[in-house]
């Protein structure tokens, strides 16, 4: 049973009894622990990716922070630096990455394995939502290509890293953020970049794509969590943060001034929370393949679970389906081979 149970099981909205980041670090008493490790968080300057390395940076680890804008970046780490405990510049490094490119991801890529030969814990938590029909650089859907593709290919590129640096009492580990809205769709093997005529909805990529990522964790726990590599997926909750920049603004209007969508809405810091909890708690140390919510494990949702019913956290079926996860794999490993070299 989660320790936060009770703070999740009457919330009354942003700011209440539900655990932020920081606390997390400060249940785990693990501020100034992890002393010699490295953590890589894409999507590092802004929201959750800002609240996790904050909380993170408290650990002593030292933290590589993904960013497209380098100016935000360092805006970022003076932010980090004036909440934290115990301040120190060097601990927090920018990479330069922008998502809807690939060789900017390569680049980004070699640009962290330059400085370390070290990486014990991956947070994958940068993404957008419901974005407009569009492409990135390499000519992917929006979605599918930010959320999938390029931490496919950021993977990939640090995976041997990620293994070499695991040993027996501090394995290490991949966290994907990914949402309760993978339950709108699984993943569109025979049009993965809504090419026919018609076929975008933006919901439906955004489903496509957190489906995506929890398909992606399985697969690298089948392949890799007998040799010290695990992983954890997450939804982070209904957060105020930009990601909600594209959704109908009737909608965001709708879910603020609804009394119970309100009581489940959580501020940024809290939004980061099971992203930390899934990063650094003991709970999961040497076990991955957990799918986390709340700051707890979910299993899978009723069969006939709406994809609006935010009281039920669990995963949907096509999420854990081996078969896809196999398939997704082989394809992506073709989609970004071009890139994914030495």
């Amino acid at each position: 049973m989660s320790r936060y149970k009770a703070q999740h099981t009457n919330p009354s909205g942003p700011g209440n009894s539900r655990p932020t980041a920081l606390q997390i670090i400060k249940d785990e008493g693990l501020v100034g622990k992890l002393t010699g490790k490295v953590i890589f968080i894409t999507g590092a300057n802004q929201g959750l990716g800002l609240e996790s390395a904050r909380a993170l940076y408290e650990t002593g680890a030292t933290i590589y922070m993904g960013v497209r804008d380098l100016v935000k970046g360092e805006k970022a780490i003076g932010d980090i630096l004036s909440t934290a405990s115990n301040p120190d510049p060097k601990s927090l490094r920018l990479i330069e990455m922008s998502l809807d490119s690939l060789d900017s991801v390569r680049a980004g890529g070699k640009a962290f394995l330059a400085q370390s030969s070290q990486l014990d814990i991956l947070l994958l938590n940068a993404g957008v939502m419901a974005t407009p029909k569009g492409r990135t650089k390499d000519g992917f859907e929006t979605q599918f290509g930010i959320n999938h593709v390029s931490h496919f290919l950021l993977f990939e590129l640090l995976r041997s890293t990620l293994l070499a640096s695991s040993t027996p009492t501090f394995n290490s580990r991949v966290v994907l953020l990914s949402s309760l809205a993978h339950r709108f769709n699984g993943v569109r093997f025979h049009d993965l970049n809504f090419d026919e005529e018609r076929s975008y909805d933006p919901i439906v990529s955004y489903g496509q794509a957190k489906t995506a990522n929890l398909l992606m964790a399985n697969e690298i726990e089948r392949r890799h969590g007998a040799r010290g590599l695990h992983r954890l997926a997450v939804h982070p909750g209904i957060v105020g943060t930009n990601l909600a920049q594209y959704l109908d603004p009737s909608i965001m209007k709708a879910m603020a001034e609804d009394k119970e969508s309100f009581k489940l809405i959580k501020d940024v810091g809290q939004g980061a929370s099971t992203s930390v909890l899934a990063a650094v708690g003991r709970e999961w140390e040497g076990r991955g393949g957990c799918y986390l919510a709340d700051c707890a494990e979910h299993g899978p949702s009723k069969p006939d679970a709406s994809p609006w019913d935010m009281s039920g956290q669990g995963y949907a079926r096509w999420a854990s389906d081996e078969e896809s996860a196999k398939k997704l794999w082989d394809i992506s490993i073709t989609l970004v081979e071009k890139w994914n070299t030495a």
